[in-house]
């Protein structure tokens, strides 16, 4: 009778839960709230006053043009980012659970790219650009030319490239347990059938696989429209901030022009954009899983 009080449960969910709980409320769920409160203020983020200003910040946020510039941008970037992060990491996958020899080597080689931070990777991959690519171009053309990160369409095809080259190797571990999860014995009955094994992949594995799908699309899409840290090293939304991203154009109105209400509510605008795409595409795609 003792363990269906009530008291006894919250006991047991204290001890057990209670310190992750109470650090993801003072980490997540407090400030979350009090960045609310300050959309609603105009806050310039240094003075101790806090002046009430209602609705004017979505107001000013709506009327922004450069921020929902930066936002159709990374709209354009995450589509192409996320369609080629996928479709790379599903052939990595298909790859290294062909049998190959060495395929462990290769996936703790693929997913390495994933370990280094957005900073470092950016600086690294700027080097690549301005200086590698530069000098492999001017030894094959016989003049200099310009560097990628120098041109509007080079800079945004820059920081793709990059993406795609760090995403994909993490994205291609959920493949991989995808791969694993599917029966051989299906593919193998699909065979014998007389399917190909083009015909077995699309009409066998892929669909067995739509959970690991899900989980990489919805993984890649949050992380593509949120991108910060590799936008600010790679480019810092150069040239003439035709490469900012909308997380780099939030970040900058709230601390680099001081206007920290009108940023928390475009940083909220977006949360919520990526809120929704983010829960339509796990409706839509667990819609339609299936079992084997």
């Amino acid at each position: 009778m003792k363990q269906n009080k009530l008291s006894y449960k919250i006991g047991q969910f204290m001890m057990f839960a209670g310190p992750a709980t109470i650090l993801f409320c003072a980490v997540v769920v407090v400030p979350f709230i009090y960045g609310l409160y300050l959309t609603l203020t105009s806050w310039d983020g240094i003075a101790n006053n806090k002046p009430f200003v209602g609705l004017q910040n979505y107001r000013d946020a709506f009327a922004d043009t450069a921020y929902w510039s930066a936002l159709g941008r990374t709209a354009i970037y995450s589509v192409i980012s996320v369609v080629l992060v996928n479709v790379v990491a599903f052939f990595l996958a298909y790859l290294v659970t062909s049998g190959i020899k060495g395929q462990n080597f290769f996936r703790a080689g693929f997913f390495i790219p994933n370990l280094i931070g957005g900073i470092v990777l950016g600086y690294v991959w700027k080097f690549v650009f301005n200086r590698a690519f530069v000098a492999i171009g001017t030894a094959l053309t016989g003049h200099e030319g310009a560097s990628l990160l120098g041109t509007t369409n080079g800079a945004l095809f820059a920081l793709i490239l990059v993406s795609v080259w760090q995403y994909a190797g993490y994205m291609m571990l959920i493949y991989v347990a995808g791969f694993m999860g599917v029966d051989d014995s299906l593919k193998e009955a699909a065979l014998i059938d007389g399917c190909t094994n083009g015909q077995a992949m699309r009409n066998v594995v892929i669909p067995l696989m739509r959970s690991s799908f899900v989980q990489c699309i919805f993984l890649s899409t949050t992380r593509c429209f949120m991108v910060y840290d590799l936008n600010l090293s790679l480019t810092k939304g150069e040239p003439f901030n035709t490469s900012v991203m909308a997380a780099m154009h939030v970040y900058n109105k709230a601390f680099v022009y001081k206007n920290y209400g009108v940023g928390q509510a475009e940083a909220l605008i977006l949360f919520i954009i990526c809120a929704v795409i983010g829960m339509i595409q796990v409706y839509v795609g667990k819609k339609g899983e299936v079992e084997a």
